[in-house]
């Protein structure tokens, strides 16, 4: 009853009280990110959700679009501005995935929706992450976030996938809450982004 009706219904009323509520956070980050990234403060990229159907998730723009003499994106950390930084370390920069969940594209709480051609890298195990709605937060982020390995990561999901229920996704949720306080996890050392999954070795 929970997974598959109420838990939505619960994502709908949280995502629309948020977004109602955090409207003036949302629009002064915009106005930021606007003048910061060259009138782009937003950053779409396809991702597949539930049922590995494809879906074009929405966060804030937290680097810029600096390239080298080749052409050649720079690397993230040099990419990541000032007040993306701050932004990202905040996890403003999750806001704007609210949208997603009122449009049924994700949910609050559940796996984190990756990169398409990862798609055909998964495992049979690591494949039923798709068979719930990603997440804006989820277990293996409050289990280390992008401080963890992928193997750990999805073991973590799978987990949470068997195991959806109120009383954990209220678990989820404080421990986000703590994490997001604390900023914890956020980035892998050395590094402004999470190492891409490369398959199962």
């Amino acid at each position: 009853m929970y997974k598959f009706f109420l838990k939505r219904v619960i994502d709908f009323l949280i995502a629309l009280i948020g977004l109602i509520l955090l409207s003036p956070v949302f629009i002064i980050v915009t106005v930021l990110l606007y003048f910061a990234n060259q009138g782009k403060p937003f950053f779409l990229q396809a991702r597949p959700g539930l049922n590995e159907k494809i879906f074009n998730i929405i966060k804030f723009k937290t680097m810029n679009d600096k390239k080298d003499g080749q052409g050649n994106y720079l690397p993230d950390s040099e990419r990541l501005t000032r007040v993306g930084s701050f932004i990202r370390q905040t996890s403003l920069d999750e806001l704007p995935q609210l949208i997603n969940v009122l449009k049924g594209d994700m949910a609050i709480i559940g796996p984190r929706p990756l990169l398409p051609h990862y798609l055909s890298l998964y495992n049979e195990s690591q494949k039923r992450r798709h068979n719930i709605r990603p997440g804006i937060t989820g277990w293996a982020q409050v289990n280390g976030r992008n401080a963890i390995s992928w193997t750990m990561k999805f073991e973590l999901d799978i987990w949470y996938i068997e195991n959806v229920s109120f009383a954990t996704d209220c678990k989820v949720m404080f421990l986000t809450l703590k994490k997001v306080i604390k900023k914890e996890g956020i980035n892998q050392a050395d590094q402004a982004t999470v190492e891409a999954f490369t398959g199962n070795n």
